[in-house]
């Protein structure tokens, strides 16, 4: 049985959020709810690089052992989905997860969580598959009908992947034999240096570089 797991290149990744309103539109998202973010470190400057986060679905998952009223599951993909009828809004699991995937609606009373809602890998939730009550409490079940995650899908420029673990493993290693096939020296067609040029070929300093070496005497400058 495959294992579904989400994969996101940090090499590939634009930011243009894509992945995000994909997810907020076929699973018609509440405000308030992400259940996907992009998020991006040394913004604006060289080395720029960011990555789409959500639930990644852990083998072990820290979110089903702290859960107390046990509203977690795990599907035979190894996908894991909660139980809203279940769910006490208690907010341990948003405490336990490392990639704040767990969220809580914001527009009740405040101090008051309501149910838990995060990324199903669009595999839906208990109720029958495809069914208006799954719809309207885990979203669009595209798993049962043959498909990957709509947010995968989306990526423009094939950063986040979803599917079998193994297959994403193989497509990720074939990926970093080519880049380093290619050397430092060859520019991947996205990235920073793609978007903005490289800074010695614009005529300004690169950071940390080396000072160029002293003329020769006698040489022509």
């Amino acid at each position: 049985m495959a294992r579904m797991k989400f994969l996101c290149d940090a090499e590939r990744c634009i930011e243009c959020n894509g992945c995000v309103t994909a997810c907020k539109q076929e699973n018609d998202v509440p405000w308030g709810v992400n259940r996907r973010r992009v998020v991006t470190i040394n913004d604006g400057v060289p080395g720029e690089r960011s990555i789409s986060v959500a639930c990644m679905h852990c083998s072990d998952a820290p979110c089903m052992a702290v859960c107390p009223v046990d509203c977690f599951y795990k599907t035979q993909e190894g996908v894991v989905l909660h139980d809203k009828d279940l769910c006490i809004g208690c907010g341990y699991c948003f405490y336990a997860c490392p990639f704040g995937a767990p969220q809580f609606p914001q527009t009740g009373a405040f101090g008051v969580r309501g149910k838990m809602d995060k990324c199903t890998f669009c595999a839906g939730g208990p109720e029958p598959d495809g069914s208006p009550e799954e719809f309207a409490k885990y979203g669009r079940n595209r798993l049962s009908e043959g498909k990957l995650p709509a947010c995968a899908e989306m990526c423009s420029t094939k950063a986040l992947l979803g599917g079998d673990a193994d297959v994403l493993s193989d497509i990720y290693r074939q990926r970093v034999t080519m880049r380093a096939a290619r050397g430092t020296a060859a520019t991947p067609p996205w990235g920073w240096d793609a978007a903005y040029g490289r800074p010695d070929a614009q005529g300004q300093p690169v950071p940390n570089a080396a000072p160029p070496a002293p003329a020769a005497p006698g040489s022509k400058s």
